[in-house]
């Protein structure tokens, strides 16, 4: 028997990389059973049953997990927003983050294609302004200088990162600006649409800049399908830190008095675009038909 990582999940087989080797490997018809599905990005026991085949005995517990993508034990992800060819939105953005908060994943901003805008450049830099002072890593990046390793190899190296973002801001164009020998395919702009097409087919884990990456499809549309109402606010950093200034223990700081989020909202403290987007996620999941 041996502990090593699920990289890649394909066709039913299991990629596990232990001990410098990579083991195809199918999961015991207990997991079935249990119905519990081996996700990328897993630790796992497995019995070593040939030279490069195994069956996983064990999923070690995780510290956090994706469904879409289905990846565990993240450590970042890299929300990649592009400045121009799909138009930037914030909402799009504070979506990616909410769901990343929820799942305690370390959230760092990508802008791409900066060089491809004119009049919009002291917009992009009052965002990244903004999302600073939340307490966000914000990168700022132009089609010429994706390929800059060395700026970007220490939000890399030693961290198993997913890649997310809208389809089409180039995600995989990044990937493959850092490391050309990965030659990921990439997907035209859907003009009709304004979205990529998907072109990512599989999760697998790669090796970049000393760390390992997931390339995931973007994403057309993320809903909030497990995060309860009373956590939405937690997911909102500046909202968080606040909450216990509020008059009232329970605040949702939407129609509440003397709370202190929507007096940080009136003082400027709070950029009004991100609490617009939080009353509109409060009504979304107040909205949310219960699941049984």
């Amino acid at each position: 028997m041996a502990n090593g990582r699920i990289i890649k999940a394909l066709s039913g087989f299991y990629y596990v990389e232990a001990m410098g080797k990579v083991y195809q490997c199918k999961g015991r018809g207990v997991f079935r059973k249990k119905n519990i599905t081996p996700l990328v990005g897993d630790i796992v026991t497995f019995d070593i049953s040939g030279e490069n085949e195994g069956y996983i005995l064990e999923i070690q517990p995780r510290k956090n997990e994706l469904l879409r993508p289905p990846v565990a034990n993240i450590d970042q992800a890299i929300i990649v927003n592009s400045a121009i060819k799909p138009t930037f939105n914030t909402t799009l953005l504070d979506r990616f983050l909410v769901l990343v908060e929820a799942e305690g994943i370390k959230p760092v901003i990508f802008f791409t294609k900066l060089d491809l805008v004119k009049q919009e450049k002291d917009q992009f830099l009052a965002y990244k302004k903004d999302y600073r002072q939340i307490g966000y890593d914000v990168v700022m990046l132009s089609v010429k200088n994706m390929e800059e390793t060395s700026v970007l190899e220490r939000y890399f190296k030693d961290k198993i990162t997913v890649i997310a973002g809208q389809s089409g801001v180039g995600k995989t164009t990044l990937l493959n600006a850092i490391d050309p020998s990965l030659s990921l395919k990439t997907g035209k702009i859907s003009t009709s649409l304004g979205r990529g097409k998907h072109t990512t087919r599989h999760v697998e884990l790669i090796p970049l800049l000393g760390g390992l990456v997931a390339d995931t499809p973007g994403f057309s549309s993320l809903e909030f399908q497990d995060i309860p109402l009373s956590e939405l606010a937690d997911c909102f950093p500046e909202m968080k830190k606040r909450k216990n200034d509020c008059k009232f223990r329970g605040c949702m700081h939407v129609k509440e008095p003397k709370c202190a989020v929507k007096q940080a909202v009136e003082a400027g403290e709070i950029p009004k675009y991100r609490y617009d987007n939080y009353v509109r996620f409060y009504e979304e999941i107040k909205r949310r038909k219960p699941r049984y």
